[in-house]
């Protein structure tokens, strides 16, 4: 369901390695969809950060101890067959994901309009874009272990 003051997000007809550090990836065309193969999407352009989330909400969306994300720039992310669902997890937060399968696709906060987070692992190489760092570990499971050196923080990152 879109709000009304929502930025819709863009549809086109279709036509047709891994680091380990925090230096964002130069690839500049990016594709992915959800399990099922109903909803596809491009982006273009770098990814403007990349980060994984152990949030409640990232938690219960994902059914995972984390959530892996990659940002990108709203004008640059095109669907390019189906149409996913929307789902508003806060006031200010929509998620999107593939009706038919559940599928996690985005993230968009409503204090950042021009932003979108795709769900890394809806990525068709999400190898390709690794997480830079984790944030807010402090709602992470007990059981969960983050110990891949990458920094942490206990809630959002701080302003770079």
């Amino acid at each position: 369901m879109r709000s009304a003051g929502a930025r819709k997000l863009k549809r086109h007809v279709p036509q047709g390695n891994l680091t380990l550090d925090s230096r964002l990836p130069s690839q500049t065309v990016w594709e992915g969809g959800c399990l099922c193969g109903a909803i596809r999407y491009k982006v273009t352009g770098p990814a403007l950060d990349r980060g994984c989330c152990h949030c409640r909400s990232c938690r219960k969306a994902s059914s995972s101890p984390e959530l892996p994300y990659a940002q990108f720039a709203l004008t640059h992310f095109e669907i390019t067959r189906g149409w996913p669902s929307q789902y508003h997890s806060s006031a200010e937060v929509t998620r999107s994901f593939c009706g038919h399968c559940g599928s996690p696709l985005t993230y968009r906060h409503a204090g950042h309009p021009d932003l979108l987070d795709i769900m890394t692992c809806s990525l068709d190489d999400p190898d390709a874009l690794p997480p830079a760092y984790h944030v807010w570990t402090s709602q992470k499971p007990r059981w969960a272990v983050v110990d891949d050196r990458l920094p942490a923080f206990e809630t959002t990152r701080p302003k770079r």
